[in-house]
């Protein structure tokens, strides 16, 4: 089955769609993980899982700053304290869990994308994304984001 990203939507009530984050989401900040919305998942999803990336950051394979798996297929909202609902991963701090944009002082904006991904089989474990996407590309039914923006 080829790869499907017409129904899976994503959104965020704390931020539109390539607007800018608020201080309160970010790591310097309280660090306080937004909200998403989740519709259209597909039927067949076992799961679904979430990764927060900034591919701007000055790094080879930019920066994750949230991996999150173990989500059920009817949640249509991933509210704050997620990490205590669901199982969370690695992030590049050197911790787990959501840790908000912290982009270089003076390096410009930065995109912070948060995919939400429904996959056909459960994740076991929690992976880096690098391993999630290695291992579980194949299991990715659909997927879409929301982006937003920050700067330091």
């Amino acid at each position: 089955m080829g790869l499907n990203i017409q129904d899976l939507a994503v959104s965020s009530p704390e931020f539109e769609h390539l607007d800018r984050l608020e201080d309160r989401h970010a790591n310097d900040g309280d660090n306080h993980q937004p909200a998403l919305h989740v519709s259209g998942v597909p039927d067949d999803a076992v799961e679904l899982a979430v990764v927060c990336h900034d591919p701007d950051a000055p790094l080879p394979d930019g920066f994750t700053h949230w991996t999150l798996y173990g989500i059920p297929t009817d949640t249509t909202e991933i509210a704050p304290g997620a990490d205590e609902q669901y199982r969370p991963g690695p992030n590049d701090f050197g911790s787990t869990g959501y840790g908000g944009p912290q982009p270089p002082a003076g390096h410009g904006p930065h995109h912070y994308y948060f995919w939400v991904y429904a996959l056909t089989r459960a994740v076991e474990g929690t992976p880096s994304r690098r391993e999630f996407l290695d291992t579980y590309g194949d299991a990715i039914l659909e997927q879409n984001r929301v982006v937003g923006i920050y700067e330091n």
